[in-house]
């Protein structure tokens, strides 16, 4: 099973929120995950971030792949720590 560090869509029309998972990479994008890393809300300025960084670091290190955006969105919070 190779798994994926994706974003899901929550949510109304308009009004998006968005959950950072660990999914199995053939499940829908918002289907089924293995387990919820944090939360991502653009209507906010700034935008709200919660990421578990240990739980990422702990997939990272199984071998899981970490979309594009996701990515971006780790280390624009990895900048913002320091």
């Amino acid at each position: 099973m190779a798994v994926k560090l994706r974003m899901t869509r929550k949510g109304n029309r308009h009004n998006p929120f968005y959950r950072i998972v660990a999914a199995d990479e053939r499940s829908s994008r918002d289907g089924k995950y293995i387990e919820l890393l944090g939360t991502y809300d653009p209507r906010e300025e700034p935008a709200v971030v919660t990421i578990k960084m240990d739980r990422v670091d702990y997939w990272k290190s199984k071998g899981a792949q970490v979309s594009q955006t996701v990515n971006e969105i780790i280390n624009r919070e990895i900048v913002v720590q320091k």
